[in-house]
C-alpha cells in the first residue's frame, strides 16, 4: 500500500511558481507511516491528467492531488477524474451556499463561473475548505483507490489536509505507524567520500540510511519506520552513534544545527571571542553569525575589506606584501587574521580572500581561488588555500568559502577541548 501526489498545474512546469506542496505532503505521509514512492507534475491538460492517473493507479492506492480547482476554464482536475472513471459530475448545492457566503463576507457577488467548483464526481464526498471557495473531495472510485484533492494554494491545501485528511486516513487504518528521520551532517568530505565510509549501512532494511549533497555538505538521512517517535529513536540512536564515529571530525552537527551555530556552541562553552575579516565574501561571513541568537555572546564584529586601503589601514596589512603576494595571498589572509583578532581584541580572528568571479581570475589566480587566515590564541597564525572551480558561480563561491572558514574553526576548537 502506497500513495501518490499528482500536482497540477502548467505554472509548476514552466518553474512560475515553487511545487512546496509537493514537499508538504510528502513530509505528512512520512509521520503518517504512509510509503510514498512517486510524485507526478502535470500541466492543465485533460489527455495528459488522464496518463497520468493510469500510471498512478497501477502502483498506488491513494492518489493526492492539487491544483486544478478553481473557477477558470483551464481548472480541469476533478471533471477529468470523473470522466477517467467514467462518473457523472453532480452539483452540489451545499458547496454553491458555502461559496455565496463567502463572497457576501468579503462584500462581493458570486460569480456564474464560481457554480464550476461544486461540481464533483457522483458519489465523491466533499473534503471543505474553510478559508477558500475550492473545496475539495474524497473520493473511492474503486475498492482499492482513494483519491483526494486539494487547491493549489498552499495555506488552504495544509488545513484541509489536517483537518479533514488525516482524521479520514487514521480512520482507515493509517497513521498506526510513523516514518521518523534524522539528517546527520558533514563538511569537508565529499559525498562518494563518505559513501565509501559508511557502505555497509546503506543496505539497512529499518532504519535505512541514504547520502546525498548540496552546496558543499553532505547529508547521512537515517529514517526508521516504527509505532511511535520513541520506537523510531531507538532504531535510528545506535546507527547515528557509529555513523559518527566513523565519519570523525567530518561530521559537525544534526538537523537543523549549522557551521555557524556550532561554531558558536563552541565559542561559548570555551568563552571564546571571535573576529572576522572579509574580503570577496562581503559580510557573509559575518552574516552566518549573526543569524545565531545570542550571537554576541561571542561574535565581536568584523571588518569588510574589500579595497587594499581597508586592509592597510584598518588591518595593518604590509603594504609591500600586498604588492608582492597580492590581495588574495596566504601571507595576505593571515595578516587579516591577525589585524581583525588585534583590532577587535578577540581570542579568535578569521579572514577570507579570494576571487568570487565571475572576472577578476588569471591563470595563476583563476576564479574560484580563496585563501582563509586563521589568528588563534597564544599568537598562532596560520592559512588554508582551496580552490572551488571557475564554473561554480560568485554566490556558490561566497557560500563555500564563509562555511568553509567556520569549519575550518570548527575543527580547531574541538581539537583543543
Amino acid at each position: 500500500m502506497s500513495a501518490e501526489i499528482i500536482c497540477v498545474g502548467t505554472e509548476l512546469l514552466l518553474g512560475d511558481i515553487l511545487n512546496g506542496n509537493a514537499q508538504f505532503l510528502a513530509q505528512q505521509l512520512a509521520q503518517l507511516g504512509i510509503p510514498h514512492y512517486y510524485q507526478t507534475v502535470v500541466g492543465d491538460n485533460p489527455q495528459r491528467l488522464k496518463q497520468v492517473i493510469e500510471i498512478a493507479i497501477s502502483r498506488a492506492q491513494i492518489l493526492i492531488f492539487t491544483g486544478g480547482l478553481g473557477p477558470t476554464p483551464d481548472d480541469l482536475t476533478c471533471e477529468t477524474i470523473a470522466d477517467f472513471f467514467g462518473v457523472p459530475l453532480v452539483e452540489r448545492p451545499e458547496i454553491i451556499e458555502d461559496i455565496a457566503q463567502k463572497f457576501a463576507g468579503r462584500g462581493r457577488v458570486m460569480t456564474s463561473s464560481n457554480r464550476k467548483q461544486a461540481l464533483i464526481p457522483q458519489g465523491a464526498e466533499i473534503l471543505p475548505n474553510p478559508t477558500g471557495t475550492a473545496p475539495g473531495i474524497i473520493w473511492q472510485p474503486r475498492s482499492d483507490i482513494t483519491i483526494f484533492t486539494f487547491p493549489g494554494v498552499p495555506s488552504e491545501m495544509h488545513h484541509m489536509w489536517r483537518e479533514t485528511a488525516v482524521p479520514f486516513l487514521k480512520n482507515q487504518g493509517w497513521g498506526q505507524e510513523i516514518i521518523y528521520s534524522r539528517s546527520l551532517k558533514f563538511w569537508g568530505i565529499g559525498e562518494s567520500a563518505l559513501a565509501e565510509k559508511v557502505a555497509p549501512y546503506l543496505n539497512l532494511p529499518n532504519p535505512t540510511v541514504a547520502p546525498y549533497a548540496g552546496k558543499g555538505e553532505v547529508r547521512l538521512r537515517i529514517s526508521a519506520k516504527a509505532s511511535s517517535e520513541v520506537a523510531a529513536e531507538a532504531l535510528i540512536l545506535p546507527i547515528e552513534k557509529q555513523l559518527k564515529e566513523i565519519a570523525g571530525l567530518d561530521y559537525y552537527g544534526t538537523d537543523d544545527r549549522t557551521l555557524a551555530s556550532v561554531v558558536g556552541e563552541l565559542l561559548r562553552s570555551t568563552k571564546e571571542t571571535l573576529s572576522v575579516a572579509e574580503s570577496c565574501t562581503g559580510g557573509g561571513l559575518g552574516q552566518m553569525l549573526t543569524e545565531i541568537s545570542g550571537s554576541s555572546d561571542y561574535f565581536w564584529g568584523g571588518v569588510i575589506s574589500y579595497d587594499n586601503s581597508v586592509k592597510v589601514g584598518l588591518l595593518k596589512v604590509n603594504p609591500e606584501d600586498l604588492d608582492k603576494f597580492g590581495a588574495v595571498s596566504a601571507t595576505v589572509a593571515e595578516q587579516m587574521a591577525v589585524g581583525v583578532k588585534m583590532c577587535l581584541s578577540t581570542t579568535w580572528g578569521l579572514s577570507i580572500t579570494g576571487i568570487a568571479g565571475p572576472t577578476g581570475g588569471t591563470d595563476t589566480k583563476p576564479v574560484g581561488l580563496v585563501y582563509i587566515g586563521l589568528a588563534g590564541p597564544n599568537d598562532e597564525v596560520t592559512s588554508f588555500e582551496y580552490r572551488f572551480g571557475t564554473m561554480r558561480g560568485r554566490t556558490l563561491i561566497r557560500l563555500l568559502s564563509a562555511n568553509t572558514a567556520l569549519d575550518l574553526l570548527r575543527r580547531q576548537l574541538l581539537t583543543r577541548l
